[in-house]
């Protein structure tokens, strides 16, 4: 009885685990994050007075998602040369 309580416990763990994981790889939160930075960044640029802030914006929005969409990539690097089983 033990034991089965046990493993029940454990898949609900994997199963909080496995959302976890889908949320932290998806592209909606790639988007809402990359979205935040323009709009954050936008507000304060405004704030300031600064010119092209819709353009200037795109900067950190833009390299946020280079380093997101290229941190697959380096980690396999890494893995390969760094990380051994």
């Amino acid at each position: 009885m033990e034991l089965e309580k046990e493993i029940n416990l454990l898949k609900e763990r994997n199963k909080k685990v496995e959302a976890d994981k889908a949320w932290e790889t998806s592209k909606t939160r790639r988007l809402i994050l990359a979205l935040s930075t323009y709009f954050i960044v936008y507000y304060f640029l405004t704030l300031i007075n600064s010119p092209d802030q819709h353009f200037v914006s795109l900067v950190p929005a833009g390299a946020y998602l280079l380093q997101q969409y290229s941190m697959p990539f380096l980690k396999k690097i890494w893995a390969q040369r760094f990380h051994k089983n």
